[in-house]
């Protein structure tokens, strides 16, 4: 929603290092998860169930809106709809520069919980017991990543399914020890996005297929795999 208003205003100027494209985005990202977290919390608890459900009408809401904006962008539509299907095609070595220190912080944060992150997979509540404070965990590891997500989305655009699928294949060759799978999920991402970049690249050369169309190929199938696999195991 951030991005769409971006390219929509009649001028584009600078801020915090940021063109306003991006850091339109970035503040949309971060308002946007504080809004789901107030709407989600309940007392002094965080309950998934809760988050998610608030993150998926919320969704829904700037879903609407931006398409809204596209209807009524005019020739600035193939600029918007670019961005919204995620592309590397203009991307600098600049803006690396200036997202890097927000990702390391936010993966380093991420990395030193890994041990409470094992713990919490048992139970929440034998997680506390054992000295962990749930609450102020789920809120960190919240805010982290939020950083780094609406650090790299606000420039490169929305690449879906890359979050949702390599920490599942990593978990599944290397196990589920956090400690392992974070690190893990970071290198294993990277390269995921480097080859999904060069298809988008090479396939339909010179035309450059947008990269979120290239990991929403790859990652809906082992999505609907993972599902599938779910249901078996409850099943049996």
């Amino acid at each position: 929603m951030g991005a769409a208003t971006g390219f929509l205003l009649p001028f584009h100027g600078t801020g915090f290092g940021f063109g306003m494209i991006p850091l339109l985005a970035f503040i949309g990202a971060v308002l946007s998860v504080v809004i789901v977290y107030l709407l989600a919390r309940v007392g002094r608890t965080l309950p998934v169930t809760t988050l998610i459900l608030a993150g998926v009408a919320l969704g829904s809401l700037w879903g609407s809106m931006v398409s809204y904006l596209v209807i009524t962008s005019g020739d600035k539509i193939r600029g918007i709809i670019t961005w919204l299907m995620g592309s590397f095609s203009l991307s600098q070595w600049s803006e690396v520069r200036l997202v890097f220190p927000y990702v390391l912080v936010g993966v380093i944060v991420i990395l030193l919980y890994g041990r409470s992150l094992n713990v919490m997979q048992l139970d929440e509540e034998q997680a506390q017991q054992l000295g962990i404070d749930v609450g102020k965990v789920k809120l960190i590891l919240l805010a982290a990543a939020t950083l780094i997500t609406a650090a790299a989305v606000s420039f490169v655009g929305i690449i879906g399914f890359v979050g949702i699928v390599i920490p599942h294949i990593v978990r599944l060759i290397w196990g589920p020890d956090h400690r392992l799978l974070l690190p893990l999920s970071v290198l294993v991402g990277a390269i995921f996005m480097i080859v999904a970049d060069l298809l988008a690249r090479t396939l339909l050369a010179p035309t450059e297929i947008p990269v979120g169309i290239i990991t929403a190929f790859c990652g809906v199938p082992f999505f609907l795999y993972l599902l599938r696999r779910k249901k078996q195991a409850v099943f049996f």
